[in-house]
This record gives C-alpha cells, sequence and structure tokens, in this order.
C-alpha cells in the first residue's frame, strides 16, 4: 500500500473527499514528524510506539575492496508495534 492507496482508504472509510483525507493524512505525518524532531516519542495506543534512538559510531567494511570505513554515530528511527497491531499481523 502506497500513500495514494491509503488516502483513497482513508476517503472511503471516513466518507470524506480525497483531498481532505490527504490533508489529514499530511497533518498526520507531520505531527509526528515534529514530535520525533523535538525529541518525543509518539504512541498511537493500539498500533504502536514512535521513538527516537542513537545508533553508536561503528567500523563497517566496503564490500567492493574490503577495505574499513568509519560509519558515523547518528540518530534513527524507531517503531515499536503496540499488541493490537501485532494479533493482527500473526
Amino acid at each position: 500500500m502506497n500513500k495514494t492507496d491509503l488516502v483513497n482508504r482513508i476517503a472511503k472509510d471516513a466518507e470524506v473527499s480525497k483531498p481532505a483525507a490527504n490533508r489529514a493524512l499530511n497533518a498526520v505525518i507531520d505531527g509526528i514528524s515534529e514530535a520525533l524532531k523535538k525529541g518525543h516519542k509518539v504512541t498511537l495506543v493500539g498500533f504502536g510506539t514512535f521513538g527516537i534512538t542513537k545508533r553508536k559510531a561503528r567500523t563497517g567494511r566496503n564490500p567492493r575492496t574490503k577495505a574499513p570505513i568509519n560509519i558515523p554515530a547518528k540518530k534513527v528511527v524507531r517503531f515499536k508495534a503496540g499488541k493490537n497491531l501485532k494479533d493482527i499481523v500473526r
């Protein structure tokens, strides 16, 4: 499912126009992004939790030359599925 499919599904299920569904989806995505940017967790009860974790710097290997390379530390987004989502997927 891509964003267009999701907008169509929202429009159908919520009985709103596609432009309104697109604005709503964009607002949700923007809200989650802004909260993560500020370092907050975003918990959607029954769905899951988005959060930021720090990945340590490490040494990797260039697959072509096998030469060691330094991979810098960085922040990454993590998602932990909630119980309801896990149950649905099982």
